[in-house]
């Protein structure tokens, strides 16, 4: 440009800001400060941020297609900026930190009535669903002596009673024998009251 202003007189053509220690630009005559310098014939080209709708003047974060100023891209629920942080999309596209979606989304365990979520430094949520509904591995227990419930062996594995109780098969033995002395005993008293008529 080849010239010297004032501090008060290197201004911006278009809105009048002061430019000082401002990134701008000489286009045609005429001094612009950046934004609307892409305003003024880059506009179509300059990407704006989808959640604020301004220019993207430094930093842009690309994502799902998008894009964001970095700080304005954050998580629906919380507001947790998630740049550099790992993230999930919805069904409707709504953005999640991980924490908020599994919070909202995840299989809650029958027994502890929490949600069932990857454990920290995985990304698989593991998780047994038994009698149609969904437990924490550790919560898969039998009800009576507290005995991890699997697969294998027999001992270990779920007898649940008709009311969804888990049980091992042997607690589900001494209830079912518990139950079967007190139905034997009522059938007997019935017979002696029977008699007696």
């Amino acid at each position: 440009m080849g010239n010297l202003y004032h501090t008060s007189c290197f201004v911006c053509n278009i809105c009048g800001r002061i430019l000082r220690g401002k990134a701008f630009y000489h286009v045609k005559g005429q001094i612009m400060c950046e934004e609307d310098y892409l305003y003024s014939g880059f506009q179509s080209s300059a990407d704006k941020c989808v959640a604020c709708g301004h220019l993207i003047m430094d930093m842009i974060l690309q994502a799902l297609g998008k894009s964001y100023h970095p700080g304005c891209f954050r998580c629906c629920t919380c507001n947790k900026t998630l740049d550099g942080a790992p993230f999930t999309v919805d069904i409707e596209g709504k953005i999640f930190c991980i924490e908020d979606y599994q919070g909202r989304y995840a299989p809650t365990c029958a027994s502890c009535k929490l949600p069932i979520a990857p454990v920290e430094g995985s990304d698989e949520t593991v998780r047994v669903v038994s009698m149609e509904m969904n437990f924490h591995i550790d919560c898969y227990a039998c009800e009576d002596c507290g005995t991890q419930l699997t697969d294998k062996p027999r001992e270990r594995r779920c007898f649940p009673l008709p009311e969804c109780q888990l049980l091992c098969y042997v607690c589900h033995m001494k209830r079912r024998d518990k139950e079967d002395r007190r139905l034997n005993s009522s059938v007997r008293s019935s017979m002696r009251g029977r008699q007696l008529v």
